[in-house]
């Protein structure tokens, strides 16, 4: 059964910093902006506006969402460390969604994909290197969350057999590289705090929460130092 829920979900993994309350499945309020290093000052009034909005309008967040990477090490800690303090002074539970999985959310609201396709979200590193992981239309991971350099021969097997849709960031500079006919690309996909609701909903439903106290977000610089040097050759 589902059980109608007010989530207050918070965006800040990459440059984006967005806010979004939604009620059942309805976005009722989302703030944004996408000036990266604005995360500290602006997501504090985001979320004021927000509580606000859910006082006058008898929409208390009964749970709140929080993206936990992989991302921006500043950018993660600036939301999370928001999200901690509203679940600890509202006394609701704290759920953690995939920013790479909400950034599929995006993609499969908006376009009309195969079958057998497949998600690639990528978020930029440095050079030709990016985070990436490889999802079906289920979002089950194909390929785990890892750190990648791209070459032509980025998943050139499962290129030959599903059509994988590209997006993200770290995608713009992969579409020169990846040439395989199979290979489609999807600009200007960001991870923004409206695209987390149905992953939201679903963790709330499950009763799938993280522990205030002790949640860690997935930092990039973190997630580097224990990756091998190529993550996603078979073992």
């Amino acid at each position: 059964m589902t059980i109608m829920a007010n989530i207050l979900l918070i965006e800040t993994s990459t440059k984006a910093c967005s806010v979004s309350l939604c009620k059942d499945f309805n976005i009722e309020f989302h703030e944004e902006e996408y000036d990266g290093p604005n995360h500290a000052s602006s997501l504090g009034l985001f979320v004021e506006r927000v509580m606000e909005h859910a006082r006058q309008n008898d929409m208390m967040p009964d749970a709140i969402a929080v993206s936990e990477g992989p991302g921006s090490y500043t950018g993660l800690r600036i939301g999370v460390s928001e999200a901690k303090g509203l679940a600890f002074g509202l006394k609701v539970p704290l759920i953690a969604v995939s920013t790479l999985k909400t950034m599929c959310c995006h993609v499969m609201f908006g376009i009309d994909m195969p079958d057998d396709g497949y998600y690639c979200p990528m978020i930029d590193a440095r050079r030709m290197e990016v985070y990436t992981a490889l999802y079906n239309q289920a979002l089950q991971e194909v390929k785990p969350v890892r750190s990648e350099i791209i070459t032509e021969d980025f998943l050139r097997e499962e290129l030959d057999s599903h059509p994988i849709y590209f997006f993200g960031d770290g995608s713009e500079k992969c579409a020169d590289i990846i040439k395989h006919p199979n290979a489609h690309f999807i600009k200007d996909v960001r991870a923004m705090a409206s695209d987390m609701m149905a992953l939201a909903i679903q963790a709330y439903n499950r009763q799938d929460f993280v522990d205030v106290a002790y949640f860690t977000p997935f930092y990039l610089k973190d997630f580097v130092a224990k990756l091998p040097s190529n993550p996603f050759e078979q073992k």
